[in-house]
């Protein structure tokens, strides 16, 4: 057990989703740990319903809840829960603004700040106790053992973590092509940068055609990297927590994990934070110079 914790904590430190594939492969070999995959737990005619789905409507609807309690009698001067949305908001605001600009923060921060709240809301929720430990098993001789949990956390199935990534290329694709332009898109991944001329241009073109070949590469790579980091911190925190619990019997059950739970408070924002700024940043490359372009134009 002591192992299997040891490959689940580095695998957290270090966002690597082959250690936290290898300590769930182990932990499930030994009957204990997350299982890579989420669990049906019933059907909407053909469509198949998972435990991770279901914690993803409850998140998404707290978070409407939450933002329409707020804002249901809005006041000129906030208080209570209007104040402290008001708070989150306008500093999730300046925070991209500082990063992105004036101008692309108003095309963009719509999205930038749901999917952080909601990133961070589904980190925090699967810390509640239940979450992946309440649902269909079986006894063994060491007690009820879980084998199909009711909820299991959002963001440690990699088919949520992957559809955001996605949604997130093809808002880069509109933003940069609105920004760019088609052709200004293109050059902007295959054009030579700097003034040159003679042979010296056409080697330049060739060297930035190449230098192009691989942006795109880079760039069709982004969604899976976006979505393995975070389903790989997610993944490994939520075993490492149940490998925690399993160390000792009785009280200690519940002593031992109280300190990583604190560590996976800190995960939960710090991964919702990472996801937030790569995604801006990203944008932020690819517009950049399109904006540039649109103001000296202008001038």
């Amino acid at each position: 057990m002591m192992r299997i914790a040891h490959w689940i904590v580095v695998g957290t430190v270090i966002g690597s989703p082959a250690l936290a594939l290898a300590a769930e492969a182990h932990a499930t070999a030994e009957g204990h740990g997350l299982s890579l995959h989420a669990v049906d737990i019933g059907r909407i005619g053909p469509l198949p319903i998972t435990n991770s789905m279901v914690v993803t409507w409850i998140v998404g609807g707290l978070l409407i809840l939450f933002s329409w309690l707020a804002t249901r009698r809005a006041r000129q001067v906030p208080a209570g829960l209007q104040n402290f949305w008001e708070w989150i908001v306008e500093g999730l605001h300046n925070f991209l603004e500082g990063i992105v600009g004036p101008k692309l923060v108003r095309k963009t921060f719509w999205f930038f700040a749901t999917i952080f709240l909601f990133i961070v809301s589904a980190n925090w929720f699967g810390l509640i106790p239940g979450v992946g430990t309440v649902g269909w098993g079986i006894r063994t001789e060491h007690g009820f053992r879980v084998t199909d949990p009711l909820l299991r956390g959002a963001d440690a199935d990699m088919n949520m973590t992957l559809a955001m990534a996605l949604i997130f290329f093809v808002l880069w694709t509109v933003w940069a092509l609105q920004v760019n332009g088609v052709r200004g898109f293109f050059l902007h991944l295959f054009g030579p940068k700097g003034d040159t001329a003679g042979l010296l241009k056409f080697l330049m073109i060739f060297v930035f055609v190449l230098v192009g070949v691989l942006e795109v590469v880079s760039i069709l790579f982004r969604p899976v990297s976006l979505s393995f980091r975070l389903f790989g911190n997610i993944f490994a925190g939520e075993n490492m927590l149940e490998t925690m619990i399993g160390l000792a019997p009785g009280v200690a059950s519940w002593l031992i994990p109280i300190p990583f739970y604190f560590l996976e408070i800190m995960v939960g924002i710090v991964q919702a934070l990472v996801f937030f700024l790569l995604t801006s940043v990203f944008t932020l490359l690819i517009c950049e110079e399109g904006e540039e372009g649109h103001e000296s134009a202008a001038s």
